[in-house]
């Protein structure tokens, strides 16, 4: 048996999806004419109670087109230390935007009002213009940590006493919106722009959302056209979104309780001398200096489980729908047996 809990992102179509694949209408996406396609984004955008909404390629494609939007060379974005846009989007704030990064050290991912008003620059001609901030809920590389929509909304405060956009990268955030029980429509009064993905936790083959108003959209999809990431008929992996929106939401909650299994367990295993604390489906966790991180995802692997290296002492696992019963339980007797 193999356990794979590299990421959310391995998931793999069920049967049902792959059904509602085959039969989805479609038509030419960059003409506007895929129903499918359509009634995604039209699904998206009044779950949120936006405007409007477009489908891409790669929740790093949502992310940067409104980040590109919201921005103009020589601007700066501030955002966490740990964001995916700064450490996992290959440097594509400079590369798209032309825009520099100003860093924010919160806790776990999650920063304060205050540290946004400190970071903004004025306006000084010998100073890049602060125009957007960014917020990533849950933070990945912060365990899934989650941000409370009472610091979402102080922040914002922020941003508009400073004529700031503001951005979520919410690839992950229906794991959030499963534990503490938010409203998305709270979300699309909070944000300028939301992007969300399908691939992960919602078990899709492809595809991410970027939710905005009108004018923000039709700029979006014109960079989209700019990156490459127009498609055609693409409504058959829309359908997929579609399928997971309206089957798959519930799973979630399952996915972060077996996440803290999953770190309890850790607790109790040999080597392991921490666990970050866990609040979705993210567990990252640290080793002592007996053994390597090689050593240990080596150790767990020649027991069919994989595992994602996270830091020069640290390790991922990502809880996810493909993860049944049998393999926590299979996970759980392994762990309790390394040595």
């Amino acid at each position: 048996m193999i356990v794979d809990l590299r990421s959310d992102t391995l998931t793999k179509p069920t049967k049902e999806m792959l059904q509602a694949m085959m039969i989805a209408e479609v038509g030419d996406d960059v003409f506007g004419e895929d129903p499918t396609i359509n009634a995604l984004q039209d699904k998206m955008a009044k779950m949120f109670g936006m405007e409007a909404a477009l489908f891409v390629p790669s929740g790093t494609m949502a992310n940067q087109i409104a980040i590109k939007v919201h921005t103009q060379p020589g601007d700066e974005v501030i955002c966490d230390q740990l964001s995916h846009v700064y450490n996992y989007e290959g440097g594509g704030i400079a590369f798209n935007s032309g825009a520099s990064v100003r860093l924010l050290q919160g806790d776990r991912g999650i920063f304060t009002p205050q540290q946004v008003k400190a970071a903004i620059q004025g306006n000084d001609s010998h100073l890049a213009q602060s125009r957007l901030v960014v917020i990533e809920n849950t933070v990945n590389k912060g365990g899934g940590s989650i941000w409370s929509l009472d610091k979402i909304n102080k922040v914002k405060n922020v941003c508009i006493e400073n004529d700031l956009k503001l951005h979520l990268d919410g690839a992950r955030l229906f794991n959030a919106l499963v534990e503490n029980g938010d409203e998305t429509l709270d979300y699309g009064k909070a944000f300028d722009s939301i992007s969300f993905c399908l691939s992960k936790g919602f078990g899709a083959p492809i595809g991410s959302v970027i939710i905005g108003d009108k004018v923000f959209i039709q700029q979006a999809h014109r960079y989209r056209k700019i990156f490459g990431g127009g498609m055609r008929q693409a409504g058959f992996v829309a359908a997929a979104g579609i399928y997971a929106l309206d089957n798959h939401l519930d799973k979630l909650k399952r996915d972060n309780d077996n996440a803290r299994l999953m770190a309890k367990w850790l607790t109790e295993t040999a080597f392991v001398t921490g666990v970050m604390p866990v609040e979705t489906n993210i567990v990252i966790f640290d080793l002592d200096l007996r053994i390597t991180t090689k050593e240990f995802l080596d150790k767990l692997e020649s027991k069919g489980i994989l595992a994602y290296p996270f830091g020069p002492t640290s390790i991922r696992f990502v809880s996810h729908l493909d993860i049944s019963d049998e393999h926590m339980a299979h996970l759980e007797k392994s762990l309790k047996n390394l040595n």
